[in-house]
């Protein structure tokens, strides 16, 4: 089965966002000043070819710990896994 995976990667908490921070000193100057804790991350998707749900999740959650993010600083969500019987891997140009 053909999987469409969604992971998300966000820094910890506490950890300084030097990328946020200057995308929430923007947004006054821009007319929004009721925005605070701005964080930036990184949204993954990928299609990943697996016998069953459970299989795909297991390996993009090994994926994200030793790819995807850097476990020191970063956590990671793995937000959705839906059965896609689009084209195979092989097919994407």
């Amino acid at each position: 089965m053909r999987y469409r995976c969604h992971v998300e990667v966000d820094l910890k908490p506490g950890l300084l966002d030097p990328q946020g921070k200057a995308v929430e000193g923007a947004l006054p100057a821009m007319g929004w000043t009721n925005v605070s804790n701005v964080r930036i991350g990184k949204s993954i998707s990928l299609d990943i070819e697996a016998s069953d749900e459970q299989e795909a999740i297991a390996q993009v959650h090994e994926m994200a710990e030793r790819l995807l993010s850097n476990p020191v600083i970063e956590l990671f969500v793995i937000r959705g896994v839906q059965e896609n019987p689009g084209l195979a891997l092989e097919d994407h140009p």
